[in-house]
């Protein structure tokens, strides 16, 4: 079984939803919950297939995941074009003075936030301003809100704002090319001698 797969139906599982008839055929023997259809004879599926050809402009099609592990590496090259915080991140501080770290992290602030805010554009998840007073409504998005602390009873829950969280409402990242090797997100710099 592909380990994408194995994710993606363990979490179908995990958050209560029912597995697709094909996903039995990677559960062991004698395995196949109640809960599942039997799956289709080999026969039937062979009749279900739909046989296109493919056209001639047709580009094999890059795994989502992938493009998104290209992307996230294309936008790390860009923080360390512009911020160097690959190479800030990278470098032990014990030995530097605080002043020195922070006029490090002043040039790598002000280059990151140039990326930032050319390619990307954000929102507060929840408006309003930290330390507020703010109440988290039945049905709430968990991906969105994470609570802090106990929670007791059922929604909604009242709380205070400790960070409004980030949205990315538009992202303007350059079109990746093909052929161009995302792991090298910054090349190596070789100054050469007169001689």
């Amino acid at each position: 079984m592909h380990p994408l797969l194995a994710f993606i139906y363990f979490f179908r599982m995990l958050f209560g939803q029912k597995l697709p008839a094909d996903a039995v055929q990677f559960l062991p023997e004698g395995a196949v919950p109640k809960a599942l259809p039997a799956p289709a004879p080999e026969k039937e599926k062979e009749r279900e297939k739909v046989v296109e050809r493919p056209k001639a402009d047709d580009k094999p099609r890059v795994a989502t995941a992938q493009h998104h592990k290209d992307g996230a590496l294309a936008l790390l090259a860009l923080l360390q074009r512009e911020g160097r915080l690959v190479d800030f991140l990278r470098e032990p501080l014990d030995g530097f003075a605080d002043a020195d770290i922070g006029a490090a992290a002043r040039d790598v602030h002000r280059g990151c936030k140039k990326v930032l805010d050319q390619h990307l554009t954000f929102e507060p998840v929840m408006p309003g301003a930290e330390e507020e007073r703010v109440s988290v409504p039945k049905g709430f998005d968990p991906a969105e809100v994470r609570l802090i602390g106990e929670a007791k009873g059922e929604p909604p829950f009242k709380g205070t704002l400790r960070h409004h969280g980030w949205r990315v409402v538009e992202a303007k990242l350059p079109t990746l090319a093909d052929g161009v090797d995302r792991t090298v997100i910054a090349p190596a710099e070789v100054e050469l001698s007169a001689s």
